[in-house]
C-alpha cells in the first residue's frame, strides 16, 4: 500500500491537483474524491500535477481517466503536468498518451492556458499537444 499527498489549489486557468507519492489501489480515492470536490468551469482546466509521483498501477490510471471525463463533463481541459519520465512507456503502452495533453510542470499548463486566453477556443486547440509525455509545446 502506498502513500499519497494530494494538495489542491486554485488558479485563474482552473484547478491544480498536485500529487506526491504512490498512486495505486489504495490511494486512488483520494484523488477521486479530490476531484469529486472540485467546481470545473467549462473553458477551465484540470492541471493534475505529476511531477512528485514515484508509482502509478493501473487503478491509478483508471483515476487519471476519470478525472479526464469529469472535466470534460464539466467542459473543462485536463492537463497532466511534469509526467515522470519513467512513466513514459506505460502511456504509450495504454494509448493514454493520445488522450491527455501534457505540459511540462503546472506552472507552463496556466501559463499556456493565460497566454491563449485572447485566442478563440480553449487555448490547447483540438490537437492532442502530446507528441511525447517529455515534449510539450504547451
Amino acid at each position: 500500500m502506498g502513500l499519497l499527498t494530494v494538495d489542491v489549489r486554485a488558479t485563474p486557468a482552473g484547478a491544480v491537483v498536485a500529487l506526491a507519492g504512490a498512486l495505486d489501489y489504495s490511494t486512488a480515492p483520494q484523488v477521486r474524491e479530490a476531484v469529486e470536490r472540485l467546481t470545473l468551469a467549462p473553458g477551465r482546466q484540470l492541471v493534475v500535477d505529476m511531477g512528485g509521483l514515484d508509482f502509478i498501477d493501473s487503478s491509478g490510471l483508471s483515476t487519471l481517466l476519470a478525472a479526464h471525463h469529469r472535466a470534460e463533463e464539466a467542459h473543462a481541459h485536463t492537463v497532466l503536468a511534469a509526467v515522470p519520465e519513467r512513466f513514459d512507456r506505460v502511456f504509450r503502452v495504454t494509448g493514454l498518451d493520445q488522450v491527455f495533453t501534457a505540459a511540462p510542470s503546472a506552472d507552463a499548463a496556466v501559463e499556456a492556458w493565460t497566454a491563449e486566453r485572447g485566442t478563440a477556443g480553449d487555448g490547447w486547440g483540438t490537437e492532442k499537444k502530446f507528441l511525447s509525455l517529455r515534449a510539450c509545446d504547451a
